[in-house]
């Protein structure tokens, strides 16, 4: 086993006495039978190492800031588990800063990210004292202003740059290209800056932000994010005389979904950080900022399973062998929006003698609604519990009620105990908000 964003299953995963699988201490098919299908599972302790491993892997640095990249999975008891760890938040809406509130997390700790953030959102941020806004767009710059104004107050910003760095990821998923509806161009920071300092008297620029991408492989492109980065705070200085004393490099680092992926751990991608960061502050004589580096899907994805039930099961001859399960596109969208591919088992079966190749569909009307093709199963039956992994980012925050599925719920392992933190949806709150003329 490697360092958790390098396994495919969470910690103590493992069969039974009774021959199921288990994770933290719970019996999955118990676990599948009490709080039905399709179900998202999530491993405390696995959460919490992740997190460790990040805080340990950065400590060499004195000056540096952890944030979750609340969009991979946010849910109260989630934020909760990383604020207890010692993480601030990014966030991206109004309902994800509500959820802060709701779990009693001040926003003094979150950094607003986002490329069109509302009127109503950016007053809300600003109510709730939001530590830093990551602003986009010149657009934003004028709204943040007014709002900042209208409240007087003085807003602490990012200036979020493209720094025209193109990892080698899914194309919906890469963020830092020349062409990206993120953040400002290298062309346009000199006379972004100038526009802050003359024209925006409520906006206080401390730091630059950049994200390249996400699910990333590549070390080196983090030692280039930071040389643009630290560049760019050289050129500031020697234009306006001002010091920038932070700079945001995202997050991204990329997770084990099969075992042909092979991430780097995060002590891999820290080592290179922190040389980056000692090697072109001394090359452009710039005082080291303070880092912020604000990881999601690494933090909590391998964290995640999904329970599901096997229903229907079609032999094509000499084609294809489907197996279908009670969830699919609606509770997980990523293998048809990316092509995203997942590992999976039978929960309930021990023994490994009898693989079959097959391919897991779900229960939803579009042919594209298959989860994992062409996989190994140990003789899959109707009735059957499949568990698939690494599923802890963006399902739960990607999911929907298409064909009026209604959303799973959500339990959190902890200790041999299972504790629901999110609630089956029922079919009185699918139709709570229709109005019937």
């Amino acid at each position: 086993m490697g360092f958790i964003n390098q396994d495919i299953k969470p910690l103590d995963t493992k069969i039974n006495n009774s021959g199921n699988l288990e994770i933290g201490g719970c019996d999955l098919s118990e676990i599948a039978k009490k709080y039905k299908t399709p179900l998202y599972v999530i491993d405390k302790a696995t959460v919490e190492t992740m997190a460790h491993d990040y805080k340990k892997a950065f400590s060499a640095l004195e000056n540096v800031k952890m944030v979750y990249a609340s969009k991979a999975l946010m849910t109260s008891a989630v934020a909760k588990i990383f604020h207890d760890c010692g993480f601030g938040f990014d966030v991206v809406s109004l309902g994800e800063m509500y959820t802060l509130k709701n779990a009693g997390i001040d926003l003094s700790h979150a950094t607003f990210n986002g490329n069109n953030k509302s009127p109503e959102e950016l007053e809300f941020a600003l109510k709730n004292n939001i530590a830093r806004v990551s602003v986009d767009n010149f657009y934003e710059l004028e709204l943040l202003d007014r709002e900042a104004k209208k409240q007087g107050k003085i807003q602490k910003i990012f200036l979020r740059i493209n720094p025209r760095i193109e990892c080698h990821t899914h194309e919906y998923i890469q963020t830092g290209q020349l062409d990206s509806k993120f953040g400002f161009d290298f062309s346009k920071v000199s006379e972004t800056v100038k526009l802050i300092l003359e024209n925006y008297k409520n906006l206080e620029l401390t730091g630059l932000h950049s994200h390249v991408g996400s699910q990333i492989f590549e070390t080196s492109i983090f030692n280039d994010e930071i040389e643009v980065l630290i560049k760019e705070i050289r050129n500031i200085k020697d234009e306006f005389n001002i010091q920038l004393t932070e700079i945001n490099i995202g997050g991204g680092l990329g997770v084990k979904y099969t075992k042909e992926d092979v991430p780097p751990s995060v002590y891999d991608i820290a080592d290179i950080i922190i040389k980056a960061l000692d090697k072109n502050c001394k090359l452009y004589n710039v005082e080291k900022p303070t880092l912020i580096i604000e990881p999601g899907r690494s933090l909590i994805s391998t964290a995640g399973v999904t329970l599901y039930t096997i229903g229907s099961i079609k032999d094509i001859e000499n084609i294809r062998k489907y197996i279908s399960v009670d969830g699919g596109m609606a509770d997980n969208p990523r293998p048809s929006m990316y092509q995203a591919k997942y590992s999976a088992e039978i929960v309930n079966k021990k023994e490994t003698v009898n693989m079959e190749k097959v391919t897991v569909a779900g229960k939803f009307c579009e042919s594209g609604d298959v989860l994992i093709k062409d996989i190994e199963l140990n003789s899959p039956k109707s009735g059957d519990i499949l568990c698939v992994y690494n599923t802890g980012s963006y399902c739960y925050s990607m999911s929907s009620n298409y064909n009026s599925s209604l959303r799973p719920a959500m339990v959190l392992l902890d200790k041999g105990e299972a504790k629901i933190i999110v609630k089956r949806q029922t079919l009185e709150q699918l139709v709570q908000n229709d109005v019937l003329l």
